[in-house]
């Protein structure tokens, strides 16, 4: 039997102004599936992805003593991810070369997605245990995220402006090309 449009719209909620962007791919993330346990590195994802390749893994730049990868559930298109390789949780917990690691690929992924795609700014931050909001807390890893005037807070629902979005791979082809370009232009 037909459904009555105006009963199928009543489902979603009350009627109003505002447009729906509907992720449910984010499920995934909200409710924790793949999380690893804290004494597991062999399930960790940021210990087992520098075993990929670097385009299926997403991975930008490795370094020495840590990697750059694209977050699979970025807050926006260019969210970067800062991973020692070691398997800590604590950024107090990393030597000295690992500390200056991830200070030094963080300020190159900063100037990378510059170049790639022009933010207007960033947040820069390490969520330390759940209760902070780390989505994988047995692992640390800092996060390097573009931000664009408008692309979220309030401005979706007073503005009514959204982010754009963009496919994973195509964000890794451009932040790799950029990364490279800025790694040979610092050599010469």
């Amino acid at each position: 039997m037909a459904e009555n449009m105006e009963d199928a719209d009543s489902r979603a909620g009350a009627p109003d102004a505002f447009q729906r962007l509907w992720t449910p791919h984010r499920m995934v993330y909200i409710n924790g599936e793949n999380k690893p346990p804290s004494h597991a590195p062999e399930v960790c994802p940021f210990c087992t992805t520098p075993d990929r390749d670097d385009e299926e893994g997403l991975i930008v730049h490795r370094g020495r003593y840590a990697y750059v990868v694209l977050n699979l559930y970025p807050y926006s298109p260019g969210h970067l991810l800062v991973c020692p390789y070691r398997h800590v949780a604590d950024y107090t917990d990393l030597d000295t070369d690992e500390t200056m690691e991830v200070a030094t690929l963080s300020q190159q992924a900063m100037r990378v997605i510059r170049a790639a795609s022009a933010p207007a700014g960033f947040n820069l931050g390490l969520n330390q245990g759940s209760a902070a909001g780390a989505g994988i807390a047995a692992h640390l890893h800092q996060h390097v995220v573009p931000r664009w005037a408008g692309d979220s807070n309030f401005l979706p629902v007073i503005g009514q402006t959204k982010a754009l979005p963009q496919l994973l791979g195509d964000t890794w082809k451009s932040l790799r090309s950029a990364w490279d370009e800025l790694s040979a232009s610092d050599r010469r």
